[in-house]
């Protein structure tokens, strides 16, 4: 084997390899550059916008409290050792004042009351011959028939057998007044909440059988502390929210004078109407203490991201550029109170901010938009 032909292969292969190299130099170079980026994006929406306002909205103190009765009366019995012979209202009867809530047996009242008019009848007669023998005595009592001391027998005795008729006619009156507490009445218009008499029972005087919601109303007792009792007045509105999802509006009608040694807390009672709300139920509630100005927008404007809430302001245009179709800036906010369809807006964006009413969930910081011109 010569020279030549050992050399032969790899000159060959290194031709190749070279031939390789220019082929691939040439791709390499003559790759194009990447396209520019249009400097006119597409618009992905077409939006309206808004401006932030300014609104007095009222401030509240949203505080916790029971509702219980306005004032409860207890009804017992005033008679004692009777038994109750019929029961006339239950638990949630709306009464009337005086009348009739349940009847005792009034049969051993009556026999004493028949008993006394008896002796009424006794004591009136005595009284009539006490009143004849002082007439008769007084008549001779010049002509010496009877010593003066006869007759001022007669005069006393008609003065005593007067007293014991009096005596008897007060103890008549008593029996009638125990005839009339056989009927246990209502003291005053109301809602019975509770009811202790059965059918039957023998009560003892002041046993209680009825409790009575007076006049049908009831109150929320707000439990507030310094700080919030010093803000609250008389005549100030509250909102209750009631557990059906509704809620009732009432009225401060007076604070505690004092403050719970042991909570630190003060009550703040509140006239509310009856409907829906429940002596024993605990509510929430909001009491009106003043007003501020808030800067509001819409609910429909905020979106709401990874449990944060963002609006999103138009940008400001260059001179230049197209003053319809502009980019989008996503704002991160800070809200506050809510008022019906209206949000306050505490942090995040300037009063004068051009923002996008609604659609913003369907866009993302930079997006280009077509501001639709409002009419």
């Amino acid at each position: 084997m010569n020279i030549s032909q050992t050399f032969s292969i790899p000159t060959w292969i290194a031709g190749l390899t070279l031939a390789g190299l220019s082929i691939a130099l040439p791709a390499l170079t003559s790759a194009p550059a990447p396209a520019a980026v249009s400097a006119k994006s597409k618009a992905v929406l077409a939006v309206e916008t808004l401006v932030p306002t300014r609104q007095e909205w009222p401030v509240a103190i949203k505080v916790n409290g029971a509702v219980a009765a306005w004032q409860e009366a207890k009804i017992g019995a005033e008679i004692g050792s009777l038994r109750i012979k019929q029961i006339l209202v239950d638990v949630g009867s709306r009464v009337k004042r005086g009348q009739d809530l349940a009847v005792l047996a009034d049969d051993t009242v009556l026999a004493e009351l028949h008993k006394q008019q008896a002796s009424v009848d006794k004591s009136r007669a005595n009284l009539a011959k006490a009143q004849a023998d002082a007439a008769r005595a007084r008549e001779i009592q010049d002509s010496g028939a009877l010593s003066s001391q006869k007759i001022d027998e007669y005069v006393i005795a008609e003065q005593t057998a007067r007293a014991d008729l009096a005596l008897a006619q007060a103890e008549l009156e008593n029996q009638r007044i125990r005839l009339s507490q056989t009927h246990i009445v209502a003291p005053d218009d109301g809602v019975i909440s509770a009811r202790g008499a059965g059918l039957g029972d023998v009560v003892a005087a002041g046993t209680e059988l009825f409790r009575l919601v007076r006049q049908g109303r009831v109150e929320w007792r707000a439990e507030v502390n310094a700080q919030q009792l010093a803000q609250i007045r008389v005549g100030q509105a509250v909102e209750l929210s009631l557990p059906d999802g509704g809620s009732v509006i009432g009225n401060v009608r007076m604070t505690a004078p004092t403050v719970n040694d042991t909570t630190r807390n003060a009550l703040v009672y509140v006239d509310i109407p009856n409907a829906g709300a429940k002596p024993g139920m605990y509510l929430q509630g909001s009491i009106v203490v003043g007003a501020q100005t808030a800067l509001v927008v819409p609910q429909t404007a905020l979106v709401l991201r990874d449990g944060r809430d963002y609006l999103f302001e138009i940008a400001k245009p260059s001179g230049s550029a197209d003053q319809t179709a502009r980019s989008v800036i996503q704002r991160s906010v800070v809200t506050g109170r809510r008022l019906g369809d209206w949000v306050e807006i505490r942090e995040g964006i300037s009063g004068d901010a051009s923002l996008i009413a609604g659609g913003g969930a369907f866009l993302k910081d930079g997006d280009i938009v077509n501001v639709t011109p409002k009419i």
